[in-house]
């Protein structure tokens, strides 16, 4: 039986925890369990079109609908191009920032850091459009100044809609990496640093030999974080996509799942699509995570 002091501890501890687990349910559970309700059923027209319309039991005919449909599928195809090119970059330069303002070749640690940090501060809808002006030809200087050196080249064109993309990414999310890299870097023993340096390792090998392998956690969980946003991407294709017709309305899986709901009123299979989306990202995360943890043993 337990003692007057564990059953206080409980009591504090599930009074503590307790707004924690309604919020959760709230934001969190309800509206996955009202999506996968609203994903059974389909709205039908009666009457020719001329009559209303009902909601109609499909079972699984949405998810089936959604994962039948190219355009859902190439959205998935545009993701991966877009992760290829955004993550090794935005992860590999937030570290190189990292490490240098590690060593002592960088002065003002602090100026650099609240430089390099602030494009995070920056709303993703304003950096958007910020970006997308800059894209846009007989607006932007950038076009311009390209031109004048005999560059001439398209931003919002199809071909180049991803790399526009990833570049607005990794404006806006380099900084916020190279901060949580950086503090991990000042959580390295000083003494294995010092220890290196006697053993004649440059500052080259001592970053890459030492300073990386010893902060591989916090580069995991950038990593998985970058993946899972990767894979939620809509703010900067959809402004993308109003200044510019060469991509689709349903580039990407969340625009397609906001194509579906608000343009095409059908709600369930904007549900299915959200789902599976959802299973697409947790099934990434694991693999991620389980890739980290291999690395991490080795």
């Amino acid at each position: 039986m337990a003692s007057p002091s564990t059953r206080g501890q409980r009591r504090t501890a599930t009074l503590l925890l307790s707004p924690f687990f309604v919020l959760f349910a709230v934001v969190t559970l309800a509206p996955l369990l009202y999506a996968a309700w609203l994903s059974l059923f389909t709205t039908e027209t009666s009457g020719l079109g001329f009559g209303g319309t009902e909601s109609v039991f499909s079972g699984l005919g949405n998810y089936a609908e959604a994962m039948a449909d190219p355009q859902f599928r190439d959205g998935f195809l545009v993701i991966a191009a877009y992760c290829a090119i955004y993550i090794p970059v935005m992860i590999g330069g937030a570290l190189a920032l990292a490490l240098l303002l590690d060593t002592g070749l960088a002065k003002a640690r602090s100026f650099f850091q609240l430089a390099l940090f602030l494009p995070h501060a920056v709303p993703g809808l304003i950096a958007a459009l910020i970006w997308v002006y800059l894209y846009t030809p007989g607006l932007s200087p950038v076009i311009d100044l390209l031109r004048s050196g005999g560059i001439d080249i398209s931003f919002l064109s199809a071909d180049n809609a991803v790399f526009s993309a990833a570049n607005i990414a990794v404006w806006e999310w380099m900084g916020y990496n190279m901060v949580i890299f950086y503090a991990a870097l000042q959580a390295v023993p000083r003494e294995t640093l010092d220890a290196a340096k006697v053993d004649g390792a440059g500052a080259i090998r001592t970053a890459l030999s030492i300073k990386v392998p010893m902060i591989r956690p916090s580069i995991a969980l950038a990593v998985l974080f970058t993946v899972i946003g990767s894979i939620q991407l809509f703010t900067e294709p959809k402004v993308i996509y109003s200044a510019s017709s060469a991509i689709g309305s349903t580039w990407t899986p969340n625009m397609y799942v906001q194509t579906a709901a608000f343009q095409n009123n059908d709600f369930g299979l904007a549900a299915a699509a959200s789902l599976l989306i959802a299973l697409f990202a947790a099934v990434l995360s694991f693999v991620v995570t389980r890739i980290s943890r291999r690395g991490s043993k080795l």
